[in-house]
Order: C-alpha cells, then structure tokens, then sequence
C-alpha cells in the first residue's frame, strides 16, 4: 500500500505554445486536506483535470494509491473515478433533473443503485449537507445559491468517495454562507476518511479546510506547507498573494 493517496511527479500539460504546468510535484495523503492557492489562469483547474484524467498530461506521472493512471487502460481508469467525487465551480447541477436526482446521479448511474433506494439515500445525504427531505423534489433552479452549493456538495459524497475535488468551492457565496460551506466540506470529508484537493483563491477557505496549502504559480509549486508556515514564510510570493498585494513579484496583467 502507497504512503500516499495521490502522487503527482513531473507533470507537464501545454495547450499550443502556452505552457500551464511545468514540472508539478503534489503529495497528498490518505485522509489529508491539501489545498492548492494560486491566481486566476495559473493551471489549477488543469492540474485536477490531469488528476481525474479529464486531460492527458504531455509528460510526467500522476499515481493513486501507488497505481499509474497515466496510459493506464480503461478497466484501471474505471476503478479510479470510482474512488472520486467532485464538487464544481459552478455547481454543475443538472437542470432537468430534480434535487435528490442530481445527488443520486452516481448513485443510479455508476452503482446502479435501485431507484427507490438511490432516493432514501440521497435525502439521508442531504440531510447530511443541512438540507431538509422537501428539497428533494424542487429543481435546482428553485434553490438559492447557497443551497445549490450544499446540493453539489451531496452529490459530491453520496457516492463515498476516497478523494473528493473541490473547485473554487465558495465562489460567489457571501461571506457567511461561505464559512458555512468550509464546514460542510471538512464534516463531509472527515466523515468518509476522504482524501480532499481544494483549488482556490479564497485565503478564509484555504485557512480553515486545509491540513495543508501549495502554491502553483508559474506551472510549479513554488511553496508548500501548513497554514503556521505560511504565516510564517518570507516568500515573495506566497506573501503577496495571501495578503493581496498588487506590488510584488507576481505581475498581473491588465
């Protein structure tokens, strides 16, 4: 058994000309909640789409569990997703189907669950993310964004995920229903002894859900270490980008 979930070495993706990542090195852990930080455009979310194996990286190695999932074959890659949730930016919640569909949609559809039971179960979740059973029947359309948010984050781990994604999980949440759903995502990941990947750019998220923060910048991880450490370092870098400094190494282009 690998001493880590994930085992990220050398990863290289371009698109064109444009490189995105350069040589990434990640570790995560069997239970650890790593969050990566890094500015708009900096390769984050290509760097999960790598991991899933959405995208094919150029070059490098990407293991789960000590396995190669690079040029892996379909039965390998199959297992792999199987170990996988993912909350999306957006929500990515499907429109016509209804709430307790959309957390069941693993469920139903990879488990092959019976619906009857796909359903009980994803009210259980759903009271599990603070959501009462009459939501199971609304469409996603009638919910307000925090709800949305809580209803990905349902079908996220109905399905008992090893490794759970989290993209930009509190964009477009005010600040206290944001806090609300850093909450969720540490109960919600400790609860089924996930593994957990967060990308983004809110520090108050990254502080509170994080065992521990990388920054890529660059196509590299230029730093890694606890919240202290971070708080702690001399890195220009890592200092501008926590504290929002528009003076400092990171250029940004306008």
């Amino acid at each position: 058994m690998s001493d880590y979930k994930i085992q990220v070495r050398n990863l290289h993706k371009a698109f064109g000309k444009k490189i995105v990542l350069d040589g990434v090195d990640l570790d995560i852990k069997p239970g650890e909640s790593l969050v990566v930080i890094g500015g708009s455009g900096t390769g984050k979310s290509v760097l999960i789409k790598c991991i899933q194996g959405l995208l094919t990286p150029d070059e490098g190695s990407i293991k789960i569990d000590g396995t190669e999932v690079i040029g892996a074959d379909e039965h390998v890659r199959d297992g792999m997703h199987s170990k996988m949730g993912m909350l999306f930016q957006g929500g990515a919640l499907f429109d016509s189907l209804s709430v307790w569909e959309n957390v069941a949609f693993g469920l139903i559809e990879n488990q092959h669950m019976p619906k009857k039971d796909a359903k009980n179960e994803a009210i259980r979740v759903l009271r599990q993310v603070g959501l009462a059973p009459d939501v199971a029947d609304l469409s996603p359309s009638e919910l307000s964004g925090g709800m949305q948010k809580r209803v990905s984050l349902a079908r996220a781990i109905a399905t008992k995920p090893e490794i759970i994604f989290f993209d930009e999980p509190t964009t477009g949440l005010d600040p206290i229903m944001a806090d609300v759903i850093n909450d969720l995502i540490i109960e919600s990941a400790r609860g089924l002894g996930a593994s957990a990947l967060t990308i983004t750019h809110d520090m108050a998220s990254a502080r509170k859900i994080a065992d521990r923060i990388a920054m890529l910048y660059h196509g590299k991880i230029i730093w890694s270490g606890t919240v202290k450490e971070m708080d702690k370092t001399d890195n220009p870098y890592v200092c501008q980008f926590i504290n929002g400094c528009s003076q400092g190494p990171i250029k940004v282009e306008v």
